[in-house]
């Protein structure tokens, strides 16, 4: 790279694509991001954010839908040089797609491989996108280069698989996917049920403010009552 281009203008931070193909691909990464952030606030997490591999090529790179890298700080980035950060991420997540080719997956996990990512993890959130009968959440781990799947289980009637890198346990449920602590034994509460448990211990602390004011009133009437 000549050294008079700063990096955010000589590698690109957006390669002109949507984030997601729709609301479900969506909600899904956010979701993941979300949850993800929650027990790892000290890691960098991030949703289509460019990867860029390979120095002074601009042309080289790639853009899960969501990443997490430890240890190298939360800093906004414009995109991930993995030259500069030292290391690759440690795990990305994919939205499958109708519109991505079996090959062409088969072509992104190589690259993630090549990386050097610990973890690869593909999602289908409809459950349009990958052949029939094939698992819609689906994990990778790394081993001498290439990926092998990561072994689930069955818990609480639900197919789970173990994230050595984000030490949680990861299965589907619907259209998002679902993380638990498995030492801890509970599960990651989304943001969304998060707000409406808070509205509704605010709507249980209104009703009780409303009742004390009820009962105060009453005993201050039955005092005026009693007075001669």
């Amino acid at each position: 790279m000549p050294p008079s281009i700063p990096d955010h203008v000589f590698y690109p931070s957006s390669d002109g694509k949507r984030m997601a193909e729709d609301m479900w691909q969506f909600n899904a990464i956010l979701n993941a991001y979300n949850d993800i952030k929650t027990v790892h606030p000290g890691a960098l997490v991030a949703a289509a954010l460019l990867v860029y591999p390979e120095e002074g090529n601009r042309d080289n790179s790639i853009s899960p839908a969501v990443l997490v890298a430890f240890g190298i700080g939360t800093e906004n980035r414009w995109h991930y040089l993995v030259w500069k950060e030292g290391k690759p991420p440690d795990w990305v997540l994919e939205m499958a797609s109708a519109n991505i080719s079996a090959s062409d997956r088969e072509e992104r996990r190589n690259r993630y491989a090549a990386m050097g990512v610990p973890e690869y993890w593909l999602f289908d959130p409809k459950g349009d996108a990958l052949p029939p009968g094939a698992p819609r959440l689906q994990a990778f781990g790394l081993l001498d280069g290439n990926y092998h799947p990561l072994e689930s289980r069955m818990l609480d009637g639900e197919r789970m698989i173990r994230s050595e890198v984000l030490e949680l346990d990861v299965c589907r449920e619907g259209k998002l996917l679902r993380f638990r602590h498995p030492a801890k034994g509970h599960d990651i509460e989304h943001r969304a049920e998060v707000s409406a448990a808070r509205k509704r211990e605010a709507a249980r602390a209104n009703r009780a403010e409303a009742r004390v004011a009820e009962l105060e009133a009453a005993l201050k009437r039955l005092r005026a009552d009693d007075l001669p």
